[in-house]
């Protein structure tokens, strides 16, 4: 992998250029919110503090989105929202977010929305401070060496510039009289002092590795209801979390031809009170309890079990946006405990 250098002056006209790729994306506040969405102004761009509440996850699977039109001949696939794009500002644990997302999808057979996304879309990440709930050192996703085009980080006067694919090899050509392969040793060292000062500034980890043992010996915990009684079944954790996957499709048909429609794909939530309702009425996980052993035991335990990573990636949305203090903190601190948390 090539790094190189480039002076902090020209990454704006550098990100510019980028539009010869494909539709600009970034982190954008948008009604006070930050989030990814269409870069009309590179200045508008929020590259450097907190990260979009709404993971990388939107971009290639999509929050709704038609899948199909079908009628008495058969089905029209929908790939109207796909398009060549590049994504600006991408953190870390994003890009660990989408490598998750990448060995559920992209197993055969692959889900062709979500390859047709991938196989269409650049990434340009950008390195990051952890904010206060940031716990991407424990679940070692706190740095990446693939799943990008392009990776800056940010010094002093410099950027390190990491070139990722042959897309990465495109955009530097495009613009090569911006970067430098004489990276020195002072640049070395200043790299180094800039990740042991980050690293000191994490201030919430936990023993990611004991979990997946935990949580096998805890299955009967009084924990699971102690949360159980708390927990509100809104979902929220499965919406920000950029590894949750879940899904439910519904066809829609038209008013006018009972044969005809088309087939919409809307993010679903283990954690809502339906989602393991068959047919015949029976609920597998009707009760609160069993629905969070389900969501914390894949994040901590079965997902590592499947593909040898967690299936947590340390970003702390989920410890910002719970309601009443369920998160992988509190619930694998309590399990780790083995005992509630006193009020």
């Amino acid at each position: 992998m090539r790094i190189l250098k480039m002076q902090s002056k020209f990454l704006d006209v550098f990100l510019e250029s980028l539009e010869k790729f494909g539709v600009l994306y970034g982190p954008i506040k948008k009604n006070s919110v930050l989030t990814y969405e269409k870069v009309d102004h590179i200045k508008d761009l929020e590259l450097w503090g907190e990260h979009p509440m709404i993971p990388l996850k939107k971009m290639f699977h999509p929050k709704q989105f038609d899948m199909f039109r079908f009628d008495k001949d058969g089905i029209t696939p929908d790939y109207s929202t796909i398009e060549k794009r590049v994504v600006l500002g991408v953190h870390p644990c994003d890009i660990h977010g989408i490598l998750r997302l990448d060995d559920l999808f992209l197993e055969e057979p692959q889900d062709p929305y979500y390859a047709q996304a991938r196989k269409n879309t650049a990434i340009i990440g950008f390195s990051c401070l952890p904010t206060e709930n940031s716990f991407c050192k424990s679940t070692d996703t706190d740095i990446v060496e693939e799943g990008f085009d392009l990776f800056f980080v940010k010094l002093k006067d410099i950027f390190l510039v990491w070139v990722g694919s042959s897309m990465g090899y495109d955009m530097i050509y495009e613009r090569e009289e911006y970067f430098d392969d004489d990276v020195s040793h002072e640049d070395i060292m200043e790299y180094i002092e800039w990740r042991n000062k980050r690293d000191e500034m994490f201030r919430t980890d936990f023993p990611f590795r004991n979990m997946p043992d935990i949580m096998e010996l805890s299955h009967e915990s009084e924990v699971w209801r102690y949360f159980a009684d708390k927990c509100l079944s809104c979902g929220q954790c499965t919406m920000v979390c950029p590894t949750c996957n879940c899904f439910n499709v519904v066809d829609v048909f038209d008013v006018t031809n009972e044969a005809a429609g088309r087939r919409t794909r809307t993010w679903d939530s283990c954690m809502f009170v339906d989602y393991s309702l068959v047919a015949g009425g029976h609920n597998f996980r009707g009760d609160r309890e069993d629905r969070l052993k389900l969501w914390y035991t894949h994040k901590l335990k079965s997902y590592g079990d499947e593909y040898g990573k967690p299936g947590c990636i340390g970003c702390g949305r989920c410890v910002d946006t719970c309601p009443v203090d369920i998160n992988v903190l509190t619930v694998s601190k309590a399990l780790i405990a083995g005992e509630v948390p006193k009020e």
